[in-house]
């Protein structure tokens, strides 16, 4: 019997926490599961990620709505995989802002995405027959888009830093309140998913240039949120860690002509002590593995996963 994705075993409810950073400044953290969050304006409200699905969308709206009943004006996208974008028809935005390498992966393998995640991840599609379809931007940008957040509340920097988690990742930045969402690009206390990755650019300048902002808060794609320059530069930090020790293990293994299994042996021995009791670790671990051999192949455009492939994958690594 194939055994089964670490995730789609994975049924139990995730406590959440609402946690209120800043005057008008929200974020939702879930036991592992993706964050999310918003920023009042002074009339409207700028969300962040958008969910599963738009009923798992309106469970985080419910919780939000208890403290605003701003209208949500732009609800921004950080990057596309399915679990973080299908939801967005809850929000009711005015617009859907995103990298315009965002849209390009909406367009080039948006239906795919969805199955390969609602098959990895079924818990997190909470009615799933509720999603209208792909999500598109109606906003894209290529390297910065500032949002006035109106009266005294300052502004909204959403700013591209380099490839990572995706080829299109974008942060937003609240240079009032020294306080960053920065999207899957940084993970505190949870394990990274790197199945379309640039691994050595992320590890690189694309961490650089998140670390130069200097935050005081970091709301990243899962996880808890640490305040304080110093929890935040370790929070970057600890995903360099993990990027470079993939790096190292992959690396070695493909350069002596070893096996893509070997790579994967290799790299989980490295990685468990530290990070092996995070959240989604043994999930996404095979599908990172195999994303970093591609890239030492030479393939530097991230293959697309289907359900096919994921379930190709996995029973290569885990058996």
């Amino acid at each position: 019997m194939a055994k089964a994705f670490a995730s789609s075993a994975d049924l139990g409810e995730k406590v959440e926490k609402l946690e209120i950073l800043a005057d008008g400044v929200y974020a939702l953290t879930a036991e592992g599961d993706p964050n999310v969050g918003a920023i009042e304006g002074e009339d409207f409200i700028v969300a962040f990620e958008a969910r599963a699905t738009p009923v798992a969308a309106q469970g985080w709206l419910d919780q939000l709505r208890q403290h605003t009943d701003k209208p949500i004006k732009y609800l921004v996208l950080s990057h596309y995989h399915a679990v973080r974008v299908l939801g967005a028809a809850a929000f009711e935005a005015e617009s859907i802002i995103a990298h315009e390498k965002t849209k390009f992966l909406v367009e080039e393998r948006g239906k795919q995405d969805w199955d390969s995640e609602y098959g990895r991840m079924p818990r997190l599609f909470k009615e799933p027959d509720t999603i209208p379809g792909l999500t598109h931007p109606d906003i894209t940008f290529n390297d910065r888009l500032e949002i006035d957040l109106g009266g005294d509340r300052g502004q909204l920097v959403l700013e591209y830093c380099g490839r990572g988690h995706t080829a299109g990742d974008i942060v937003a930045w609240l240079p009032k309140h020294k306080i960053l969402f920065a999207g899957d690009l940084i993970e505190a206390e949870a394990a990274l998913y790197t199945g379309d990755a640039f691994h050595m650019d992320w590890a690189s300048g694309t961490l650089d240039k998140i670390k130069s902002f200097g935050a005081e808060a970091i709301i990243g794609g899962r996880g808890t949120i640490p305040r304080g320059r110093e929890a935040c530069d370790a929070a970057v930090e600890q995903t360099r860690e993990f990027l470079n020790t993939m790096i190292d293990k992959v690396g070695e293994v493909h350069k002596r002509g070893g096996t893509l299994k070997e790579a994967f042996l290799a790299t989980h021995e490295a990685l468990a002590p530290k990070f092996g009791h995070w959240p989604i670790f043994e999930h996404c671990l095979p599908f990172d593995v195999q994303r970093l051999w591609d890239e030492f192949d030479g393939i530097d455009w991230p293959r697309i996963w289907t359900a096919e492939r994921d379930r190709e994958v996995w029973d290569q690594l885990q058996d």
